[in-house]
């Protein structure tokens, strides 16, 4: 209980923009108590729990009980059509596999901090790269970031039919966040989705479910949604293409304010990210002018990187060849064997333990005789 009461009571107090002191007074309760009480080292009195849910304007089971799951709350939605509910079915399988093999190896995966408050998406894609010791280098590998940092991934090629590009789940009861990619996507609007799913588990969790249509991924489209995913997606952007390097990058080997198209597309590799991303960035950081802008969006972006460096890149290659249906992540694999060899060593000592209290007395009987002969 303390956890999940901690979380929350952080969350609405940072929402407010209280510090611990002004909670504390305006609830009659020490700051002291209140930094305990966040920290999940108090279990919350009956006192506390009424004084606080009040000034909030809360029942007191927003602090205590689990919500329902998310997965249920999904596949009752009548909005969802016969197509996403079989990949939220095999999503939802997915997690419970995962969890149990978390389970068996006692290996469950520590979470990335909440972040709540008033934090911009900019500011809180720099305090990330912070915490993870990325500096301002490109994330050469977004899917093995997100996952070793506590937000499993599955990555399932979805029906042309299904207008998702992700969708996000934690599970308060078990404490774990899971994040569904669309892996029929170009593997450079993938990498954009998983930095948004990410900036949903960062910022969002008790939000779950989440479901994310690809125009979220779009800055000309993002801002028809919710500010959730406006915030989600300017995190992503920032996360993904640090402004510093675009700058240091742009005074060492272009030198030029004004970008030619050969240039966005070495920018676009450097970062991994696709040629639009790029181009709203530079465009958003003035190296663009609107007209070139304008004049670069039209092209045929597959056909001038081949044009220009004789293929496109190397993840781009990649998924231009057939791929398997569902790519699971490195983590899953490696505790799949550790729970193989748990089973499997318990198998034996099992084994050994019946073949020991089976064996003949003989042997008891045997020690006997050489007692007697000496």
């Amino acid at each position: 209980m303390n956890e999940l009461f901690a979380v929350r009571l952080k969350k609405l107090r940072e929402e407010a923009g209280l510090t611990q002191e002004e909670l504390g007074e305006a609830v009659g309760l020490s700051s002291e108590y209140i930094s305990l009480l966040e920290a999940g080292k108090r279990t919350p009195s009956i006192i506390a729990l009424n004084r606080i849910s009040r000034y909030f304007q809360k029942n007191i089971s927003y602090f205590l009980e689990t919500r329902e799951n998310p997965f249920q709350l999904l596949l009752s939605d009548e909005k969802l059509d016969a197509a996403t509910k079989e990949i939220i079915r095999k999503f939802q399988a997915f997690c419970e596999e995962y969890s149990e093999l978390e389970r068996l190896t006692n290996r469950q995966c520590q979470l990335a901090p909440l972040y709540t408050g008033s934090l911009s998406p900019q500011n809180m894609a720099e305090e990330e790269r912070r915490r993870l010791g990325l500096g301002n280098e490109p994330i050469r590998d977004i899917f093995n970031l997100v996952e070793v940092n506590g937000c499993h991934l599955l990555r399932l090629k979805f029906s042309e039919s299904t207008h998702l590009s992700g969708v996000f789940i934690f599970l308060e009861e078990k404490n774990a966040a899971f994040a569904l990619l669309n892996a029929s996507l170009p593997v450079s609007q993938q990498i954009i989705a998983t930095a948004h799913l990410y900036g949903h588990y960062l910022r969002d969790r008790f939000d779950s479910p989440i479901l994310d249509n690809p125009d979220v991924l779009v800055d000309e489209y993002v801002t028809l949604y919710s500010p959730r995913e406006q915030f989600a997606q300017a995190f992503a952007m920032r996360f993904l293409i640090p402004p510093s390097k675009v700058r240091e990058l742009v005074e060492r080997e272009v030198r030029s304010r004004h970008l030619t198209y050969p240039q966005v597309i070495f920018l676009k590799r450097y970062f991994g990210v696709s040629t639009p991303a790029m181009l709203r960035t530079l465009r958003l950081m003035n190296y663009l002018s609107r007209s070139q802008f304008e004049n670069y969006f039209k092209l045929d972006h597959e056909q001038e990187e081949k044009a220009i460096f004789g293929h496109v890149s190397v993840e781009e290659r990649e998924t231009s060849r057939p791929g398997p249906e569902m790519i699971l992540p490195e983590r899953y694999f490696l505790l799949k064997k550790e729970a193989e060899i748990i089973k499997q060593t318990a198998e034996e000592e099992q084994k050994s333990g019946k073949s020991e209290t089976n064996s003949p007395s003989g042997s008891r009987e045997s020690g006997g005789e050489e007692i007697e002969e000496n």
